[in-house]
């Protein structure tokens, strides 16, 4: 599941988007949910997520065995506090969390926080540096500072770091640092940009996930999809607009629909759809994430907890099922064996 917590005009209030969020993971980790993905940007008229880590802890205090990812705009943080809330989180979540850092895109982001967007990777990498040392147990000296974090992360070394983007530069960052690359776009080469970084540095390459324009980001699963684009329709456009306005031009970025209609968005978008039960099901496996947005646009919660059970009356119990044949088909035969 993934949660940016856009709260737009037609709505639910965000006092209850974040409740319901926090239930909704309690939820899933019993239902088949192979974990929460919760996204940052700042200053959105939307209000979309802008603390992360916060949430991330109010879903690790209700989980037990739920993966939490949170992604990070690293050049806006403080690094050694950063590192602090980090260590704090891993113990609070006994290490299901890990991270996804990203340089971010928006300029009025970094004018929130007035940080020179020009120097992004610069500063990144500086940052960067010290996080992972500090995350490391390392004692740091830095302009004359003495820098230790404590407590110490309840996971060895610190919890995973992975390093996103939708570029040649970011498949070469997460390279030089030997990170596994959750991209935001399959851009040509960036797989093998990201192993020839990896083997300049002395880095065995890690995990890649390199999404193409038209993979599926926003996922909801009906018995009548017409009914349910009629209802869901305008939330997901508005996810799908806002996305498109702060990413003029990209033609590569997956979850980006350049769209003004709800009848456009659903005859032309490949990333925002509403399934039935059996393509949901095809779709997995086909190798492609069920992710479910189930409170994309602010969606209201009367209305999204539908769709949610849906998933796991429906669609779950088949895909455990076809497993377990699976499993059964590779089991050796044993032909005239008597119990």
């Amino acid at each position: 599941m993934r949660f940016d917590m856009r709260a737009s005009a037609i709505g639910a209030p965000t006092t209850e988007l974040y409740a319901t969020a926090i239930d909704m993971c309690a939820w899933a980790q019993t239902r088949g949910c192979l974990g929460a993905v919760l996204c940052e940007h700042h200053g959105s008229d939307d209000g979309y997520l802008p603390t992360p880590l916060i949430l991330a802890s109010a879903v690790a205090a209700r989980t037990e065995r739920l993966a939490i990812t949170s992604v990070v705009l690293l050049p806006l943080y403080d690094p050694v506090r950063l590192a602090e809330e980090m260590a704090v989180l891993d113990i609070i979540s006994r290490g299901r969390v890990s991270y996804i850092l990203g340089l971010g895109y928006r300029r009025e982001e970094y004018e929130h926080f007035g940080v020179d967007m020009r120097a992004r990777g610069r500063i990144a990498d500086e940052k960067l540096d010290l996080l992972r040392r500090l995350l490391a147990g390392e004692a740091v000296v830095r302009d004359g500072r003495r820098i230790k974090v404590t407590p110490p992360p309840y996971t060895a070394g610190g919890p995973l770091l992975m390093w996103g983007g939708g570029s040649l530069a970011a498949a070469r960052r997460a390279g030089k640092y030997g990170l596994p690359f959750l991209a935001q776009a399959n851009v040509p080469g960036s797989q093998e940009t990201y192993e020839a970084a990896c083997s300049a540095h002395g880095h065995e390459p890690g995990m890649t996930l390199l999404p193409d324009r038209d993979t599926p980001s926003v996922c909801f699963v009906a018995d009548d999809v017409d009914e349910a684009w009629h209802e869901l329709g305008p939330y997901l456009l508005h996810d799908a607009r806002t996305y498109a306005d702060w990413n003029p031009s990209n033609e590569t970025s997956a979850g980006i629909a350049d769209v003004y209609t709800v009848e456009e968005l659903r005859a032309t978008s490949r990333s925002h759809r509403i399934f039935t039960v059996a393509q949901a099901i095809n779709h997995v496996h086909g190798g492609g994430m069920l992710t479910l947005a189930p409170l994309c646009g602010g969606l209201p919660p009367d209305l999204a907890w539908p769709y949610l059970n849906h998933v796991a009356d429906a669609v779950v119990p088949a895909l455990a099922q076809n497993d377990l044949a699976n499993q059964r088909d590779k089991l050796p035969q044993t032909e005239g064996v008597q119990a």
